[in-house]
């Protein structure tokens, strides 16, 4: 049964950075797309930004300059590194599969706010 952790959330202010961390349990994690999806209240969840097994990355517009997504295989982790936050990042962050969804795990919550 794989697990997904996220951790790394918080409130910070506008303009500020965070990096989010996931942990994936399971074996062959470096075969699949991961990527970290967020839902703001009151909003559909959405994808942020997915990263392939070889590294190649891709954004959501909104979010495209300002945030990082990475992966280390070895630890089977995934990283979201976010700067010059704003108000409207505000959300609960997930990571997970690109394709082929698992269980959601709890998330983490960024609060941006001044």
């Amino acid at each position: 049964q794989v697990q997904l952790v996220e951790s790394g959330g918080g409130l910070v202010q506008p303009g500020g950075s965070l990096r989010l961390s996931c942990a994936v349990s399971g074996s062959l994690f470096s075969i699949y797309a991961m990527a970290w999806y967020r839902q703001a209240p009151g909003k559909q969840r959405e994808l942020v930004a997915g990263i392939t097994s070889g590294g190649s990355t891709n954004y959501a517009d909104s979010v495209k300059g300002r945030f990082t997504i990475s992966r280390d295989n070895a630890k089977k982790m995934v990283y979201l590194q976010m700067n010059s936050l704003k108000p409207e990042d505000t959300a609960i962050y997930y990571c997970n599969r690109r394709v082929g969804i698992l269980d959601w795990g709890q998330g983490t919550q960024v609060t941006v706010s001044s």
